[in-house]
């Protein structure tokens, strides 16, 4: 793995202050809000982090980061204008709360990626990204997606429900 640049330090210490609020939000609020402290701080640090991956080019081409930061930049969007201009109706949360949470998958893909591949330094877990392990731990993410963002909308929906 090629060394970590300064700007990639100040990426990877965004994306563990993403990771840390996003998770803190979810288990407080059951989802991320934008009219919450963590909720900012979560979309603030993701946006950051999304941004300067875009400037990182470890192997000198466009690669799969790249394409998680564009989505992850497009989920932000989507969501913060669902959130501010209800552009979805009554569906504007459930969309907020798909694209927020989308957001968090996009940073742990990387996350358990990079994870593996570099720690622990010296001896890694896995060399390739090609690895059994490494798709398995794709596939594990993608369910838990599903499963929170299920249960996420399953509360939405009761919340509204009780507002009602």
């Amino acid at each position: 793995m090629p060394e970590i640049i300064p700007i990639g330090w100040f990426h990877i210490a965004m994306g563990i202050i993403a990771l840390i609020s996003g998770g803190f939000t979810l288990i407080k609020f059951k989802e991320i809000l934008l009219q919450t402290r963590s909720g900012q701080v979560y979309l603030l640090s993701t946006l950051l982090t999304a941004g300067t991956a875009l400037v990182i080019f470890q192997h000198g081409e466009f690669g799969p980061g790249h394409g998680l930061a564009v989505m992850t930049l497009l989920a932000l969007a989507a969501g913060t204008v669902a959130a501010t201009l209800k552009l979805f109706g009554k569906l504007s949360r459930y969309v907020q709360a798909v694209c927020y949470s989308a957001t968090l998958l996009f940073h742990l893909v990387p996350a358990v990626t990079d994870g593996l591949l570099r720690l622990p330094v010296g001896d890694p877990v896995l060399t390739s990204i090609e690895a059994p392990l490494m798709k398995m731990s794709y596939l594990g993410l993608l369910v838990l997606f599903l499963v929170g963002i299920s249960l996420q909308l399953l509360w939405i929906r009761r919340q509204s429900a009780m507002t009602q």
